[in-house]
């Protein structure tokens, strides 16, 4: 069958036929959903059927994959793999939740960001014959260009500050939460980083707003007042309606997104008792960026229209 790429026709997203990841990638089509990623920022492949080692190959050839460092609910024998889940057997979790987070933009709290998500759904809740746990998405592309462009001028050339101990907190105050607080060693080993609140996106040479409201804090160069009020629009603009798609899930289901292009949440809209499972690899954006996140001969900018 013919590799297909079929745009929704939404603001983001492409389904991706004709393709079987168990398979090994050939550059030529790498370099194809490379392209089709960063175009459209969500990129589904339907009716996959991988082991967590087939998952974790597939994943690898578009970058490093992270390791959590909690070493907790990872695929036996495979660390890159992780296992998102509600299911409870013998009294304990054998997976993370990924439900109700809000919206957030992954590892934006690290030097290193990260690139590509890459989901396997093993087991999808449904009810009523309509599929629960959708994950949602901004297009950041689109929310940069929708930017007023005296706001986009002025925030030029200014950076953010994003902090993973205000997800931590924020998940801590959710319903029935357990989290501690993050200890000081764990805060001293994810200190906050500082990224330009445009980012250059490397495939398609157009900027993002690289700014969501799970882990940005600061706008450096503002005031404290100035900061918050200048965050609480671009939190509320970034997620407007005719910014968002949602991808509906389907057992054998592979999703993959642009971190960078997009910011997502987690619909926790499925009860304990409605049992989802779904094995995770996380990629880093080591193929754009240096150690210390100068870019790797990152794609030219397109010329400013406004």
């Amino acid at each position: 069958m013919t590799l297909r790429i079929i745009p929704s026709g939404a603001t983001l997203g492409a389904c991706v036929e004709g393709l079987d990841l168990a398979q090994p990638l050939s550059d030529e089509v790498l370099g194809q959903l490379l392209q089709a990623l960063g175009q459209y920022g969500v990129l589904s492949y339907p009716r996959q059927q991988l082991t967590p080692a087939q998952l974790r190959d597939f994943s690898q050839r578009f970058g490093m994959l992270e390791v959590n460092v909690s070493g907790a609910y990872q695929e036996p024998g495979l660390p890159e793999v992780m296992v998102l889940s509600n299911i409870v057997e013998n009294g304990k979790p054998i997976g993370l939740s990924d439900a109700g987070q809000d919206w957030h933009t992954d590892m934006s709290y690290s030097r290193m960001i990260a690139f590509t998500n890459v989901l396997h759904g093993i087991r999808i809740p449904h009810r009523d014959g309509q599929p629960l746990g959708n994950t949602a998405f901004c297009n950041m592309h689109a929310a940069y260009e929708g930017l007023p462009p005296q706001m986009r001028q002025e925030l030029e050339g200014m950076t953010v500050l994003h902090d993973f101990d205000k997800f931590w907190e924020m998940m801590r105050r959710e319903r029935g939460s357990t989290r501690p607080p993050l200890t000081a060693a764990q805060r001293a080993a994810k200190p906050p980083v500082s990224h330009p609140i445009f980012l250059l996106h490397p495939i398609t040479g157009r900027r993002v707003l690289y700014c969501n409201p799970g882990y940005a804090v600061r706008i450096n160069e503002m005031s404290e007042r100035e900061s918050q009020q200048t965050l609480d629009f671009l939190f509320a603009h970034q997620t407007r309606p005719e910014y968002r798609y949602a991808h509906r899930w389907q057992t054998g289901d592979v999703l993959m997104w642009d971190n960078m292009g997009t910011i997502h949440n987690a619909i926790p809209d499925y009860r304990p008792d409605e049992p989802r499972l779904i094995k995770r690899c996380q990629v880093m954006a080591t193929r754009f960026f240096h150690d210390d996140g100068t870019p790797r001969n990152a794609a030219r900018p397109e010329t400013e229209t406004a």
